[in-house]
């Protein structure tokens, strides 16, 4: 509201400037006069917002190290660097330079390295580099000729875990002419596909352990399997880590908490399985005296990605599990034990935020640690110093420390890129849905929002379904808000963070009860006095793309809609993306259930839209492959409705060439531009 009102003051001001005024008065406008005044954030501002990531604290607890992404317009791709920033707060301090990208930064136990992987020099495969933090260029510590995915320090830091996939004969050979030749893809998985990956084979990730010093590391699991998420023991004697070993991996998501010696000579024969659920368990993470592994569980695999996730334990040597927030109906993930193993951190999903909770070892004594109006993306913690990556409404993420009920903010990236941006208001509300369900939303008012006028507004849908939109930092409504829109971010059932039932709602009947929940959440807006109801659009990505399809199939109130990566004639997408599982276990087999699947298909209504609608995607898109896309402008361009493709060469199903990143928002804003404004 001070922004509004000192802009208006200021121009005033220059309207009165060749009047004669009193001198207190002239003296005023002049000041403000010679100013700069805030404006809204553009599109190129938004291209220039920093990304903070992986935190982690060093084991004296005196640094914390991160990752700093950005965008290159000049090359055209995002960089990553490695920083480090004093734990109390102070300047950050370049690891790495802006030649190459850097990721994963890993501590070594002794604090005098500080690893990280990344592609640089001769060698472009990813490798494990460490920088001595007593100076000097960093050092290659690893030659593996297909590279490494990922990596960590065992706890007397002589030793490193990696993650390795299997060579394929052309990366072992010396001779280099041919690595760029075509090869046939040979397939003969059930699932074979995979977005950002490409036609899937054998080639499988295992885990190896390299001491340092030597050239060559031990390859402690092996067979028909990935393995992931390796964890050390605390005494550096074992490797917890997660693997589907069932007889059919492609088949089902029975992922399990396994354990392997460090030193296991036989390639991970003899492994100890900790875990029997029939679903998903992951996470794992070693309670401080090595007895006890907490991890992340699914106990109602049948819902798939609806199911709430659960914080459970299972003794290190085996035993009986023990599941500590059934009664909690809320999404967690990342858990991690305290340093002294009397509590048990994890991230919560919760009605439209992301907060920090925790919960003893028996189950009881369940505490908020740090909630409030932010995004809680990621942290660490050293002692009782907690380190949340967090995300405020109108601020992207930064590292903050939290101890003795302070949160203090210890970086400070786009700061200076947003002091003098004008910043919208950022409002959570509450309505009923025609069956008196209760939904939450976000309303994100354009920058010079004055109380009492209608704007023209957006219904922008979140991708999943089984996601939230909560207190984070949001690009497209920043954008949107900056070009005088009113931005509706609504939490329809489907949405995680209210519980297993209102997520499950709307399992194998898409665009129904979800379809209710956001119309209700725009009569709202309208009702609140804000929203323009003759100026209304609709759009999203992925399932937002998916939902807005049924919007407007189903109603005629939108001036204009944008779809991104959706879904249209169901069955066309089976063995053409890469979820076969999931559509089998919520739609049945298509050639068996054929009815379902058509019903729910939009494309089957396509004549029924009259919205202008502008499809978009990315041409190698195996998520949701550009085919939908593809098949409803075909559509709505042979019926003579108003319609675009855009499709984006080289783009999976995110987009994130930084000019692609550009020309998205700018098109987005053009096509409401020329349809409602």
């Amino acid at each position: 509201m001070n922004s509004i009102q000192v802009s208006g003051f200021h121009l005033s001001c220059f309207l009165r400037k060749s009047q004669v005024l009193a001198i207190g008065m002239s003296m005023v406008c002049g000041i403000l006069a010679g100013q700069n005044p805030k404006r809204a954030l553009a599109v190129n501002d938004l291209l220039k917002v920093k990304t903070v990531s992986s935190p982690e604290v060093s084991p004296d607890g005196a640094w914390v190290a991160y990752v700093l992404s950005e965008n290159d317009l000049e090359k055209d791709k995002i960089i990553s660097r490695i920083f480090i920033i004093p734990a109390v707060g102070g300047k950050s301090i370049p690891i790495t330079s802006a030649d190459y990208s850097a990721s994963e930064p890993k501590w070594s136990p002794d604090n005098q390295y500080l690893s990280f992987i990344a592609s640089r020099g001769d060698d472009d495969k990813p490798q494990v580099w460490t920088s001595n933090r007593q100076g000097g260029d960093a050092v290659q510590l690893t030659h593996i000729p297909q590279g490494v995915i990922g990596h960590s320090w065992s706890p007397a830091g002589d030793k490193l875990l990696l993650r390795i996939t299997d060579p394929r004969p052309e990366e072992l050979t010396k001779d280099k002419t041919d690595d760029k030749k075509a090869r046939p893809y040979v397939i003969d998985r059930l699932q074979f596909k995979q977005d950002y990956v490409g036609y899937l084979d054998r080639y499988r990730t295992h885990l190896y352990v390299l001491q340092t010093g030597d050239s060559t590391a031990l390859q402690i699991t092996s067979g028909d399997y990935e393995d992931t998420e390796p964890v050390w023991s605390p005494d550096g004697k074992s490797v917890a880590f997660v693997s589907n070993r069932s007889e059919n991996p492609d088949g089902n998501v029975n992922t399990d908490i396994w354990v392997v010696a460090a030193d296991n000579q036989d390639k991970g024969q003899n492994l100890k399985r900790l875990t029997t659920n029939p679903n998903e368990d992951d996470s794992p993470a070693w309670s401080p005296d090595g007895k006890f592994i907490a991890y992340k569980t699914v106990t109602d695999g049948a819902l798939i990605w609806y199911a709430s996730q659960q914080l459970s334990i299972v003794p290190s040597d085996g035993g009986n599990t023990r599941l500590l927030t059934g009664k909690l109906d809320r999404n967690i993930s990342k858990p991690k034990y305290s340093t002294d193993g009397k509590r048990i951190y994890f991230m919560l999903e919760e009605n439209g935020s992301s907060n920090l909770g925790a919960v003893d070892p028996a189950g009881k004594e369940f505490s908020r640690v740090l909630q409030g109006e932010f995004g809680i993306t990621d942290y660490t913690f050293y002692g009782k110093a907690i380190f949340p990556l967090l995300s405020k409404p109108n601020y992207p993420a930064n590292i903050y420390r939290y101890e003795q009920d302070e949160l203090k903010e210890l970086t400070h990236e786009n700061k200076k890129l947003l002091a003098d941006k004008k910043k919208p208001g950022i409002e959570k509300f509450v309505f009923k849905s025609a069956d008196g369900t209760e939904v939450e939303g976000f309303a994100v008012m354009p920058v010079d929002y004055v109380k009492g006028m209608k704007y023209p507004t957006i219904l922008w849908i979140h991708g999943g379904p089984a996601s939230q939109y909560d207190y984070s930092f949001d690009i497209e409504s920043q954008a949107f808000a900056a070009h005088g829109y009113v931005t509706l971010l609504i939490n329809p059932r489907g949405s995680t963070g209210y519980g297993q039932a209102f997520s499950q709602a709307i399992f194998a009947d898409w665009g129904n009860l979800d379809y209710q929940d956001v119309m209700a959440g725009v009569d709202h807006a309208i009702a609140a006095g804000y929203a323009d109801p003759e100026k209304l659009i609709v759009g999203g990505w992925s399932y937002g793309g998916i939902l807005t399809n049924y919007v407007i199939i189903k109603t005629k109130r939108f001036k204009a809609a944008v779809s991104g990566a959706s879904e249209a004639l169901y069955r066309a997408n089976y063995g053409h993306d890469h979820y076969q599982f999931s559509w089998e276990k919520e739609l049945g087999l298509p050639w068996e259930n054929a009815d379902l699947w058509e019903k729910l298909s939009p494309f089957n209504q396509v004549a029924n839209i009259s919205t202008p609608t502008l499809w978009m995607g990315g041409s190698n898109d195996w998520n949701v492959p550009i085919l939908n896309s593809e098949q409803m402008y075909q559509a709505m361009k042979r019926l003579g409705k108003d319609t675009q493709l855009v499709v984006y060469p080289g783009e999976h199903h995110g987009i994130r060439k930084p000019s692609f990143v550009k020309d998205r928002l700018d098109r987005y804003l053009k096509w409401f531009e020329d349809h409602v404004k």
